[in-house]
């Protein structure tokens, strides 16, 4: 079949891209740097979307949405958040076109130059602390806990489908507090929310932890973020949660008067997830098949083949499979019935194992005369013959079951893929050998964390909120370290 994936031993990131491109969730588009995503990488995306929009709403959270557009003025106000993103913005300086006068087709007007040159949306801080501005006055008016749904744009040169493109969907919360103490609890709280999500719903483990001062986000006093372990031993930062102090209160002049009747600047947060999830869950748990979905997150969770040569075989299948999508969907299940006759069964058996459709029931004539369906389970490529008459329940069992196991898996191998490193010659052996997260000591310094990127590519991925904090020496300079922190390569 045309559909084969090169092995990931071989070429991981060939294999990623092939997947992800002869799985129908994305492909390059005409514009340089953005992708389309297909509507079988869509249903996933808006499961992921439903999951967690839920977990914000139950968190006290409401969506708003704000303009796309942002005065360049405003990006000058917080001077270090600038500085994150001048280098990916996308500037939009004129606003008609017209036709050239030479006719060579259509050209910007010279005389159509805006004002003030509009910045398209990197990320929303700036826009949304000018408006709060006329939200806030007292106590009263506090906290503002908004979330919005929205595409960003980060001028980027070296893309890939879902990893890195110029322009992706998020979600991105932006949370206003009367003090500190509420601004840091809203941010683990978001951090915790994000940590549950990728567990129970992406079946994908994470360490949670702190970013050092050198991966913090631009113009944050704290970063908290998520590290999943992908297949190849390269971390990917897969959410953050950001304490933004009162910066952006500052640089928009957001006050309130407090309970004292005295004003004070406000306290702010900033957290968010992209389609970068959508490159998690392929490379967590996909295999040289093609993808592994957990359930939970599948766009039809059972697809139903029919097996047989005559139309009247063919009607008896449709009638019993009609009582079995009845069952199926009793139990909450999502169901797909492919009876399209353009495709054998082999061809679309291996289809539907290429998408990572959780579970596949075969039926053909012998399973109607024995009452039994074939039930193939595409985390382990298991088949079984299964009795017909409790289906619904062996399928619901079935599906918790693999959910669960696409999580040990993946727990497994980040277990083994996991090294305490004493020494700096441990750490560049485990790293360019093995891979992997690696705990080490770190004597706390941005000037030793950026020697050893230097060196070794490898950053500090989170100062983990578990674990043991053992006392020790930092492996660069020897200097005293109250903990290990978390290094890897990553994406």
């Amino acid at each position: 079949m045309a559909k084969e994936l090169t092995p990931r031993s071989e070429n991981y990131s060939q294999w990623y891209n092939e997947l992800v491109v002869k799985a129908d969730l994305a492909e390059n588009s005409a514009v340089r740097g953005c992708m389309v995503i297909k509507p079988y990488g869509y249903a996933i995306w808006e499961k992921m979307q439903a999951e967690l929009d839920r977990m914000f709403k139950e968190t006290g959270h409401v969506n708003a949405y704000f303009p796309l557009f942002i005065p360049k003025s405003f990006f000058s106000k917080e001077a270090s958040h600038v500085e994150g993103f001048a280098k990916e913005c996308a500037v939009v300086t004129h606003y008609r076109l017209k036709n050239d006068p030479e006719g060579n087709g259509i050209i910007v007007d010279p005389d159509a130059k805006l004002e003030e040159e509009l910045i398209v949306r990197p990320t929303s801080e700036t826009i949304i602390w000018n408006t709060y501005k006329n939200w806030i006055q007292s106590y009263r008016d506090l906290p503002i806990l908004c979330n919005q749904w929205a595409n960003v744009v980060r001028w980027e040169m070296r893309t890939r489908l879902f990893l890195r493109t110029a322009e992706f969907l998020w979600q991105e919360g932006h949370t206003a507090h009367a003090t500190e103490a509420e601004a840091l609890e809203e941010t683990e709280k978001m951090v915790n929310v994000y940590g549950d999500f990728a567990e129970q719903f992406m079946a994908m483990p994470v360490i949670k932890g702190a970013k050092s001062e050198n991966e913090r986000f631009a113009g944050a006093l704290e970063t908290y973020t998520i590290e999943a372990l992908m297949q190849d031993g390269k971390a990917l930062q897969s959410g953050t949660s950001h304490f933004l102090g009162q910066n952006f209160a500052k640089a928009f002049d957001v006050k309130f008067a407090n309970r004292d009747g005295k004003d004070d600047y406000v306290w702010a947060t900033s957290w968010g997830v992209s389609t970068r999830l959508m490159g998690a869950l392929v490379m967590a748990h996909s295999d040289d098949n093609g993808l592994v979905l957990p359930p939970k997150l599948a766009p039809f969770q059972v697809v139903i083949v029919p097996i047989y040569r005559k139309d009247e075989q063919l009607a008896a299948i449709n009638e019993k499979v009609d009582e079995i999508i009845t069952k199926l969907k009793a139990k909450g299940i999502t169901v797909k019935y492919d009876n399209a006759d353009t495709k054998k069964p082999g061809w679309k058996f291996a289809e539907y194992e290429l998408k990572g459709v959780p579970v596949r029931l075969g039926i053909g004539p012998r399973d109607l005369e024995n009452g039994t369906v074939e039930v193939a389970r595409r985390d382990t490529l298991e088949k079984n013959v299964v009795e017909l008459d409790n289906i619904d329940q062996y399928v619901a069992d079935l599906l918790e079951k693999i959910q669960q196991n696409i999580y040990q898996k993946a727990f497994d191998y980040r277990t083994t893929h996991t090294t305490k490193v004493d020494t700096y010659e441990e750490f560049k052996e485990v790293l360019n050998g093995k891979g992997g997260f690696i705990l080490a000591h770190w004597d706390g310094t941005p000037e030793t964390e950026q020697k050893i990127k230097d060196e070794t590519k490898a950053t500090i991925r989170c100062i983990p909120f578990e674990g043991e904090k053992e006392e020790g020496k930092c492996i660069y300079t020897g200097n005293p370290s109250s903990q290990r922190v978390l290094f890897a390569l990553a994406y």
